[in-house]
Parts: C-alpha cells; structure tokens; sequence
C-alpha cells in the first residue's frame, strides 16, 4: 500500500499542495498533521508509522515534513528500512527504493553528521581557547561588585526591619534576589 503524510506546522498553513503531490504519487491513504516539526507529538504520524507493513512504500512532499531534526529523520528512515518500507520525498527526489535514493538519503545523512562533528569540535576549541586567556563561560557565579554596591541599602533596610515587600517594591527586585544579595552579604 502506498501511504502518505503531509504536514505543516500552524493551522493558518495549508496542507493542499503536499496533498496534491502525495495523490499525484498514488497515495491510497494520507495522514495529515498540523502540529509543528519540533513537537515530540505527532499523534498522525504515529498512527502512520503502526500502520506500516513490509513492502509499504511512504510518500512525503519533503524530508523536513517527516523528521523534527536530522538524528529523528535519520531514526524514523532506519525504522522504515527494518519494516521494509520504502521512504520517497517528491520535491528531495529521493526514493528508497532505488540504490541511489538509499546512496542519496545516506549523503545527506553523512554530511549532516560530518556538520554537527565539526560545530562540536570547532566549540570545544573555541572554548578551550576562551579558557587559556582566562574567560570562562557560562552564567555568572555570583554577583559583581557593581550590583552590591547597587543595592547596599538592601542590608540596611533589611537590618532596620523594613518589610521584605516594602524593600523590593523599592528596589524593583524579587524576593528571590532579596535573599541572594543578602546571602552573598553574610547576612541570614
């Protein structure tokens, strides 16, 4: 049986035109999602994906229809090699069920991950370089003497037993960086 899923990311999008394509590629079934790529939730792919059987083939307009990221792409076209089902993406013109769709779908697999290797690497040398000249990333550990002295007041109006209320409505702070700075103070 020929499958085929459409889907696009808003319900302001329209599904017509991959719908259009998946029946020109001989869809007999099309699942249709309205959901965004990036949700782990994909209630109709799902159901697709169950009822998937060995020499299936499934349609899709293009590749970023199917997968939230390159390593979910990756996983669910494994899935669908283990099922013996066939993956064709009209627009990417990759079909699976030739040699060269599965070479094709494999390159841009591999030159993805060869991609993401080299962003790793190029990061931790960034970082590493960072480290040598004494910069160090990542949040703040505490706060900078700028900010204390910003809010020296807060220790004296805590001390004089202004309410906690009263002192940050003042300061137009938080409760919760109240205590910080007075942690950071010795102070309770």
């Amino acid at each position: 049986m020929i499958f085929g899923y459409a889907r696009v990311s808003t319900t302001r999008q329209n599904t017509d035109m991959q719908i259009d394509h998946l029946t020109k590629s001989g869809c007999e079934k099309i699942f249709v999602e309205k959901i965004s790529g990036s949700s782990r939730d994909r209630p109709e792919l799902s159901k697709l994906l169950k009822q998937l059987r060995k020499g299936d083939k499934l349609v899709i307009y293009k590749l970023d229809r199917l997968g939230r990221s390159l390593k979910d792409l990756i996983s669910i076209v494994n899935s669908l090699n283990e099922m013996d089902v066939s993956l064709i993406s009209v627009i990417d013109g990759i079909n699976t069920t030739t040699t060269v769709g599965r070479f094709t779908f494999n390159i841009f697999a591999s030159i993805a991950e060869f991609e993401k290797d080299v962003i790793r690497e190029r990061t931790i040398s960034g970082l590493a370089a960072a480290r040598s000249r004494g910069r160090i990333g990542g949040r703040p550990t505490g706060f900078s003497v700028e900010i204390l002295k910003k809010y020296e007041d807060v220790c004296i109006l805590y001390n004089n037993g202004v309410p906690v209320s009263d002192i940050c409505k003042r300061q137009n702070i938080s409760s919760a960086t109240l205590y910080k700075i007075l942690k950071h103070k010795g102070i309770k």
